[in-house]
């Protein structure tokens, strides 16, 4: 057990390093352009299709990518940006890139869900278009945000494993390496109910956290 923990608790560091930087520049980068992507639809507040749709087809471009495949593509990119294409802090570079798009679409559908009698309340008493962003839209949709963020963590928890199959460390890396080429079943039985288990966590607080702030 204690050989089996010394392999277990760092591989679950790495994941937890490798989904909790990525996912949060995900959320940084990803809620801006799904909020552009609102308010330039026909008939919002910024109404304006040239630039809705090169941000759609930004993102849409962005999600087509299997993530192997982007993890590849983008080596060069990855390098450039921390000196390797190998290891946790490598695959972060990559697992962003694929996620931003995704959070980009979660944001734009929790904003949709905002009722459109708010917006033109709040437009009828003089709020500016910051204001309905910052004050209306966001506030009013921070319950689906929540599970977006809950929905993406599971997703982003996901493309890490993969990420271990070419070298980037984790649980999805100590499953292949330990796992699968050694052939111990019991190390795969392991790394398989600590992703479930962080799976399970994640889903529910994100729940919880959903319903103490729906105001609704």
């Amino acid at each position: 057990m204690d050989k089996l923990l010394s392999l277990i608790i760092p591989s679950l560091q790495e994941t937890l390093y490798m989904v909790s930087i990525s996912t949060l520049i995900a959320v940084l980068i990803g809620t801006p352009i799904g909020i552009i992507l609102v308010i330039t639809r026909k008939n919002h507040i910024m109404e304006n299709k040239g630039l809705h749709n090169i941000f759609s087809y930004i993102v849409n471009i962005g999600r087509s990518f299997p993530f192997i495949i982007l993890m590849i593509s983008i080596i060069p990119f990855t390098r450039g940006i921390v000196g390797t294409s190998i290891g946790t802090t490598a695959a972060i570079v990559p697992l962003t890139v694929a996620t931003i798009p995704f959070f980009s679409r979660i944001i734009e559908n929790a904003l949709l869900e905002v009722n459109k009698g708010v917006i033109e309340a709040s437009q009828a008493m003089g709020a500016t278009n910051l204001q309905i962003i910052y004050k209306v839209l966001i506030p009013e949709s921070m319950p689906a945000i929540i599970l977006g963020i809950t929905i993406t963590l599971v997703n982003v928890i996901g493309y890490s494993a993969m990420a271990g199959a070419v070298g980037g460390g984790g649980l999805g890396d100590l499953a292949i390496r330990y796992g699968y080429h050694r052939f111990d079943k019991n190390l795969m039985i392991w790394t398989v109910l600590v992703l479930i288990v962080m799976v399970q966590f994640i889903q529910i607080s994100g729940t919880i956290l959903a319903k103490k702030i729906d105001r609704r």
